[in-house]
């Protein structure tokens, strides 16, 4: 998966593989605004640590957080979702 910065995968990105607890501790960042899923399926936490409103990607590009059902591009944590 991909993670922008930006709407329509603009500013800064970063390529994710795995589960993460904290996007901030991470990647210093508070919110994504567009991604790429490239395969599987993975679940947007609006807090750290899995917690909070959860969002669930499939494969395809969400050029903005109301792509993927969200009202504000909070992401504070995400993990890939397994059957």
């Amino acid at each position: 998966m991909q993670l922008y910065e930006k709407a329509d995968f603009g500013g800064q990105a970063f390529e994710a593989t795995e589960d993460c607890p904290s996007l901030l501790e991470k990647f210093r960042w508070r919110e994504v605004n567009s991604c790429k899923v490239f395969d599987g399926w993975w679940v947007f936490y609006e807090h750290p640590n899995y917690r909070g409103r959860q969002y669930f990607l499939e494969k395809g590009e969400y050029r903005k957080p109301g792509d993927w059902g969200a009202v504000s591009p909070t992401v504070q944590s995400f993990r890939r979702f397994t059957e």
